[in-house]
């Protein structure tokens, strides 16, 4: 490793000289549960509040449409090309294909 003439450090006193940062927001261990946070989502988790929860919210998120709907939907918002066949006899989903455009645009190339 080079260690450059043009730099120095001096250290006049040891300590912090600003005070300790007190909002931790996205650090990793400020972001972890306590331990009562565990326990209560493993209780969510063992009645099955978590599953109805994330359930109600993605219904809330899907406005009515089914699952296939709501991919359509995603992937044309998110600049995806769909494509797509429904069976012959019957108006069922058979083969989806998606393909971003940045993919569609090197394969070109």
């Amino acid at each position: 490793m080079a260690i450059s003439e043009n730099w120095q450090l001096f250290v006049h006193n040891g300590r912090h000289n600003h005070k300790i940062d007190v909002y931790s927001h996205g650090h990793a261990q400020a972001a972890r549960l306590t331990e009562k946070q565990l326990q209560q989502t493993e209780q969510f988790r063992k009645s099955h509040k978590i599953y109805n929860i994330v359930a109600k919210i993605k219904r809330d998120w899907m406005q009515g449409r089914n699952t296939v709907e709501e991919v359509l939907r995603l992937s044309a918002e998110r600049g995806y090309t769909v494509f797509y066949r429904n069976g012959e006899d019957n108006n069922v989903l058979s083969d989806i294909v998606l393909a971003h455009s940045t993919s569609i645009a090197m394969l070109r190339t």
